[in-house]
Parts: structure tokens; sequence; C-alpha cells
């Protein structure tokens, strides 16, 4: 390696590289930073992080509402889910369709029963970003 150090009152203040050797410590860098963020995900998975499918975060990417793609994903009917939180399965059935906002002990009841958070349930619209 063809290094160049410039010192500044005797004092080591800048290293220069060549820009093609700069790369390859760049390189080996984010090689190595890969390498540790794998480490950290197989130890969270190993300790029991639940990972999801590749189709379920599609559907939640997309404009299906949250509430339905998470009910369906833990394999709730609405009748099932309806009696697990206390709520009548049409009223269940408005929120899946936009028709109904759920209550926020609505929305706590559904995360538990769904074991997610109760942001994930919340259906995002491109017009309430703005």
């Amino acid at each position: 390696m063809n290094i160049q150090i410039i010192e500044n009152n005797g004092v080591p203040e800048y290293a220069i590289v060549p820009f093609s050797e700069w790369e390859a410590i760049m390189d080996r860098m984010e090689e190595l930073e890969d390498i540790r963020d794998a480490r950290t995900i197989s130890a969270a998975i190993a300790a029991g992080e639940e990972t999801y499918p590749h189709e379920f975060v599609k559907r939640l990417s997309s404009d299906e509402n949250p509430l339905k793609v998470w009910r369906e994903y833990r394999k709730f009917t609405l009748a099932t889910l309806a009696k697990a939180c206390g709520v009548s399965i049409p009223a269940l059935s408005q929120i899946e369709n936009s028709k109904r906002t759920p209550s926020v002990g609505l929305l706590v009841k559904l995360s538990k029963t769904l074991c997610c958070d109760m942001e994930d349930l919340i259906a995002y619209s491109a017009d309430s970003a703005t």
C-alpha cells in the first residue's frame, strides 16, 4: 500500500492513499459492515425475533388494508378476530374496507390479538401523508 503522510508541526495529520487503494479500503469496509449486519440479524432470529415472508411484506406495502393483511397472515377469520376483540363482524369488516375508523381501545385489542404494533394496523393513504 502506497501511503503519503502529511504532518503538521511534526505530528501526522493526514494520510493520502491512491484512489484505487481508497476504493479497495471502502469496499472492504462495506463488506465488513455487511458481515456484522448479517451476524446481528442471525442472532436476532436465533433469539426468537419474528421474520416475515416476502409476500406478506409486499401486501403490507401495497394499498391493501393492513388490518386485513395481518388478520389473514395470522390466520384469523373476521368472525374469530371479532370475537377475540369483542367487536361485531360488520364493524371489523367496515374497518378493513376503510369505511370506519377503529378506536384506540380497539386498536390495542387488535394489535395484542394479532401480535403486532398498533401502528402496523393503521392504513395510511397518500392524501393523509401530505
